[in-house]
């Protein structure tokens, strides 16, 4: 079965590339040269931004904010994060990134992100993001109930103490 790069993958199709359970969300790509480091193999960097284009993917097709930033929209940070590199990985490998909701709160969710290529974990990244108000006054803006129901019914998230 042929990769559908940046297309989301069915949980059928995470499946057959070895990830289990799967994501609520996943996307595929391969390395490129400019992510090398060098010793020939993906700089952690280029980690980040796996994690970070698909996080955004994520927050927009959860409804939690826009391409572009609407009135109304919070403001999202991520307040703690911890990334452990398990594989290194090379030029030309493919990879799928995924991504889910692991828990939450009430201004506040953690999420779990990972890479995968060749049927095993390369990468995962653990954090919270904190949802605050747009108007730049730090306060917090409270999840709304209809993203705790998704949170909770597509990603199997439930609310932490």
């Amino acid at each position: 079965m042929p990769l559908l790069y940046l297309t989301p993958l069915t949980h059928d199709q995470q499946r057959a590339f070895g990830i289990a359970p799967p994501a609520p969300l996943a996307l595929a790509d391969r390395v490129r040269f400019g992510e090398l480091d060098a010793l020939n193999h993906v700089n952690n960097v280029a980690y980040m931004r796996w994690f970070e284009t698909l996080r955004i993917r994520y927050t927009q097709d959860w409804g939690i904010s826009h391409h572009v930033a609407q009135p109304g929209d919070p403001r999202i940070v991520i307040r703690s994060g911890q990334i452990h590199y398990r594989q290194e990985m090379h030029m030309d490998q493919d990879y799928i990134a995924t991504c889910g909701c692991i828990g939450f709160r009430k201004t506040s969710f953690s999420l779990r992100q990972q890479i995968w290529a060749d049927g095993s974990l390369r990468a995962s990244f653990d954090c919270v993001m904190v949802l605050l108000q747009n108007d730049g006054s730090g306060d917090r803006f409270a999840l709304p109930e209809h993203l705790k129901s998704r949170f909770f019914e597509v990603d199997g998230a439930a609310p932490e103490v």
